[in-house]
């Protein structure tokens, strides 16, 4: 279900099945409760996501406001993409333990925290992961990680072949 096409949480949460809708709408109740000021909640990448506005950072790479958590309903599961647990291997360290320690299975990607049902997750360690990373922490962890990912780059030749060389011998 990812993909969706709604502008807003309302119509996202409308669009899904009703025992999707209440797994999804307990965990975004979840964030709202803990998710620190300064993110706001929006409709972004078609699933519910808390990022910082362009207005307060507007230096991503992508130009896209810079996403903190995300939630979305998949084809087979639910997904809590949380972004804190992909760059620090802390918190990546300390979710992992908190899910032993509560007897539950966890399935994770690089960000991404998938789940069927409201009891498959420790809420408590959940909620506390989305509490970690206040937005200036999270700005700085995010431009140390493009700095690291800049310094150890190669150097692009000046006949590259990339579009933006390309574009600047035409003119």
């Amino acid at each position: 279900m990812v993909g969706s096409r709604a502008s807003t949480v309302q119509e996202y949460l409308a669009g899904l099945p009703e025992e999707r809708r209440e797994v999804v709408s307990a965990v975004r109740n979840l964030v709202k409760r803990h998710v620190p000021s300064g993110y706001r909640e929006t409709m972004n990448w078609g699933m519910i996501t808390w990022e910082l506005p362009l207005s307060r950072y507007p230096d991503t790479y992508n130009g896209q406001p810079l996403c903190y958590v995300a939630l979305a309903a998949q084809k087979n599961f639910n997904a809590l993409y949380l972004t804190g647990v992909y760059q620090d291997p802390e918190q990546e360290t300390w979710l992992k333990r908190a899910f032993r320690n509560a007897g539950k299975k966890l399935d994770i990607g690089k960000s991404c925290l998938r789940f069927r049902w409201l009891e498959d997750l420790p809420l408590e360690a959940v909620g506390k992961i989305v509490a970690w990373t206040s937005p200036e922490k999270h700005i700085a962890r995010y431009e140390a990680i493009r700095k690291k990912t800049r310094a150890g780059s190669p150097k692009k030749k000046a006949g590259s072949k990339t579009p933006r060389a390309k574009a600047a011998r035409a003119k």
